[in-house]
């Protein structure tokens, strides 16, 4: 049985900044060999909506990954979209944490952190 990487009927209604953002569960490693498919698949969304991925069930990423997410965020702010992850698994969100990116990618970290949104980065 094939499990789709990304469900075609995103639940709405989380909160993602100031705005609703699509929630959309990634049930996909996020390693090379699959960042085309994300780009393919997400790239087209966050330039129309805002979006939040749920990465609760990936255990796998690495940096082709982790450069997909960026490119998401940044397409997703060029487009005047919120773009972030909700729950995302402990191996991402270590990785994330690694690499300086959590308090940028992860909904509401930025925030919970200094009682204010950044007005660097305007989808956190």
């Amino acid at each position: 049985m094939t499990v789709p990487p990304f469900s075609t009927n995103a639940l709405t209604g989380k909160y993602s900044g100031n705005s609703i953002a699509a929630v959309i569960p990634v049930n996909c490693e996020l390693v090379r060999g699959t960042e085309a498919q994300i780009m393919r698949e997400l790239l087209p969304r966050v330039k129309q909506e805002s979006i939040a991925l749920n990465l609760s069930a990936v255990e796998r990423i690495d940096a082709a990954g982790i450069a997909a997410l960026i490119t998401l965020y940044c397409s997703s702010v060029q487009a005047g979209k919120d773009f972030s992850i909700v729950a995302p698994s402990p191996h991402v969100l270590e990785l994330l944490k690694i690499v300086g990116l959590e308090s940028i990618l992860i909904a509401g970290t930025h925030q919970e952190r200094h009682g204010q949104p950044c007005v660097e980065c305007p989808a956190a």
